[in-house]
């Protein structure tokens, strides 16, 4: 693993770029993402859930919510804060862990894990990447589910655009994306422009891109024992009219 602190680590980054991702729309479609997750793997109340990489717990507390366990990982402490701010406000228990998940393990196991919204390909290497998803299939009990949402390399073609603008929080965003080396991955520069004080800051990333089909094998070679990739939380097929990429996975 890196020595090296990878943008992602970088609290202050979240701070500020945190309410620009994580937006009302993104809030109001969570009930029905944590709805799909139950019935994807025929969670009951009570069921334990992993929620790797849960951000500031926007999928978690509809989770817990629907009557689950659920665990919340997460690198960054102010996203783990948000997370117990917003359970609070809404009455329900999470349990929150800040660790990263290239090292991350747990005793307890569980009958499902999730990681959603893109939140997996940021890690300088594959083997990191390879590494999370090794850690989760450990901390999955016989027969429990991985459900992973992400930016695959068909989908990033599909709705490739160069680059927008638009407003949010209080900020005038602008976005310039690019495609690394032979699609393997997408580099993405986003400037906020603070609409009061005209403050202007800027991040840049690359996002690695997996298709469906490598991602299913490495997922099959990590010990996963079916492995099926979807274009949306309904089942529908991963082809030419894929919303997403969905990976579920038993193990």
């Amino acid at each position: 693993m890196s020595e090296k602190k990878q943008w992602f680590e970088n609290e202050n980054f979240w701070n500020n770029y945190g309410p620009i991702m994580f937006d009302a729309n993104r809030w109001a479609e969570a009930p029905a993402v944590a709805e799909s997750v139950c019935k994807i793997a025929g969670l009951k109340k009570g069921s334990a859930i992993l929620d790797a990489g849960c951000g500031p717990g926007r999928i978690s507390v509809e989770l817990a919510l629907l009557g689950m366990d659920v665990t919340g990982v997460d690198i960054i402490q102010s996203e783990l804060d948000a997370a117990k701010e917003t359970a609070e406000d809404e009455n329900v228990k999470l349990s929150l862990i800040k660790a990263d998940l290239r090292s991350f393990s747990s005793d307890k196991k569980f009958d499902c894990a999730v990681n959603l919204y893109t939140s997996f390909g940021y890690c300088n290497t594959i083997e990191e990447d390879v590494k999370i998803l090794q850690n989760i299939y450990s901390s999955l009990k016989d027969g429990g589910w991985f459900i992973l949402e992400n930016l695959s390399r068909e989908t990033a073609i599909l709705y490739f655009t160069e680059g927008e603008w638009f407003e949010r929080a209080g900020k005038t965003v602008l976005t310039e994306f690019h495609v690394e080396g032979a699609w393997e991955g997408l580099r993405s520069k986003w400037i906020l422009i603070d609409n009061k004080t005209g403050q202007r800051m800027e991040h840049e990333f690359v996002q690695r891109l997996y298709s469906g089909i490598e991602l299913k094998r490495i997922l099959t070679g990590i010990g996963f024992s079916s492995v099926e990739v979807y274009g949306d939380f309904d089942f529908s097929p991963y082809n030419e009219k894929a919303r997403t990429m969905v990976i579920v996975a038993k193990k």
